[in-house]
């Protein structure tokens, strides 16, 4: 298997399903972890040094840090829904305690923190969507903390993407730290597939193929990118979701297309048949 995919395991005492750090993904910014929680039951994050961003991908809950306390929030109950989530931003410094009021599918998402912004609600109307692409090559995004949001080095975004069609495509990569012209950021994908006995198909691959990999892609499983190039291509009959979160060193995404496949952008790319 390769060691850029991350399989689904059965939660732990904690519900936790999914647990990516900068130490074992051997990288220096990006953690992912994913809990299913049951209703009724509760989860403690300690106090870190990284800054938060907790999604709640389905369900309800109460979630009180150090300072703050936001109750009852969430609405969706599967990500299919196609309904903006919940989220919460947590700043540095500080515990985090949630309580499940229903089955909850929690992300927590983390990266280098200077406590420079308070923890605060993301609401569903504090999130801007957006539609990209056309053709076969269409999908719908939702910007939970985008670089026009406050955070130290946090940038969370999900993605759904039709039956037979592409997304993160034109191939593009974000692996070389040379601003304007593209940033270092490292990225996770967490993928949901509708219905979920389906799969996708994701490649991870830099331009002189030191990386190559095509990794056959199951629900709530997560794929890790270090570095290059990383299409996701959904088969008939299966709907993905995936939510993205990149850091590096400076909070821009700023990237680089494949230059073979950029072609798709242009009105030479009609998207019909």
């Amino acid at each position: 298997m390769s060691r850029l995919l991350s399989r689904k395991q059965s939660p732990n005492e904690q519900g936790r399903t999914q647990h990516v750090t900068p130490q074992n993904a051997s990288w220096g910014y990006v953690g992912f972890d994913v809990y299913q929680l049951n209703e009724g039951q509760r989860l403690e994050l300690p106090i870190v040094s990284e800054e938060r961003c907790l999604v709640l991908v389905a369900g309800r809950a109460s979630v009180d840090t150090s300072f703050a306390s936001f109750p009852e929030i969430g609405d969706r109950m599967s990500p299919f829904e196609r309904s903006k989530p919940w989220a919460v931003y947590v700043t540095s410094g500080e515990s985090v305690k949630v309580l499940a009021l229903t089955k909850l599918e929690l992300a927590v998402c983390s990266a280098p923190g200077n406590g420079t912004y308070a923890t605060r609600l993301i609401a569903p109307q504090d999130i801007d969507a957006e539609a990209r692409g056309k053709g076969h090559n269409q999908r719908y995004v939702h910007n939970i903390l985008p670089e026009d949001k406050p955070a130290d080095s946090l940038l969370v975004v999900e993605v759904y993407t039709n039956e037979g069609c592409t997304s993160s495509y034109p191939s593009h990569k974000h692996d070389v730290d040379n601003p304007p012209n593209e940033t270092y950021l490292e990225e996770t994908y967490y993928h949901r597939l509708n219905p979920s006995q389906g799969f996708c198909m994701q490649r991870v691959y830099t331009d002189d193929r030191s990386l190559d990999e095509c990794m056959a892609v199951y629900d709530k499983d997560v794929v890790k990118v270090p570095k290059g190039y990383h299409p996701v291509a959904t088969m008939a009959g299966y709907d993905s979701y995936y939510l993205n979160v990149m850091a590096g060193p400076v909070r821009k995404w700023m990237f680089t297309w494949e230059q073979d496949h950029a072609w798709v952008n242009s009105e030479e790319y009609g998207g019909n048949g």
